[in-house]
């Protein structure tokens, strides 16, 4: 008796055709969201999760995960930053302000980058943003 040969493997109900006709985006945002299910204290997966929603415009939601992240670190510059990023994209001034303050007095130090990022243009001209510059640059 002759053996069958192989059977062609199917794909699982058109996840392949899901997934190729998926942005690297939306793969990483979904992949992100469902390893926060799992381990919603990964510091790393965070940060990542809130710059893909950012990049997808999903703001608020970046902003939400961005104060996870300072929940988990309180003392993490770079997350301070991104927080205030996310509050200045959201034309949150005040707290936009106070955030990069907070971000820069814990050691945040790439002022180049600051004067340059697209994410704070709607604080750059704020007079409370010059100061913050004048005021910590120099050191």
């Amino acid at each position: 008796m002759a053996q069958p040969g192989p059977r062609p493997v199917e794909p699982a109900s058109g996840s392949l055709d899901r997934l190729t006709a998926q942005s690297q985006l939306d793969f990483e945002l979904d992949f992100f969201a469902k390893l926060l299910s799992h381990v919603p204290g990964n510091a790393d997966a965070l940060r990542a999760h809130s710059n893909n929603l950012t990049l997808k415009g999903r703001l608020r939601d970046g902003m939400e995960i961005d104060q996870k992240l300072i929940a988990l670190k309180p003392r993490d510059p770079l997350a301070h930053y991104n927080l205030a990023c996310s509050y200045a994209l959201l034309k949150q001034s005040e707290l936009a302000i106070k955030t990069l303050r907070r971000a820069v007095e814990l050691g945040y130090r790439d002022f180049r980058y600051i004067r340059e990022d697209r994410d704070l243009d709607s604080v750059r001209e704020d007079p409370r943003f010059r100061q913050l510059i004048n005021e910590f640059d120099g050191r």
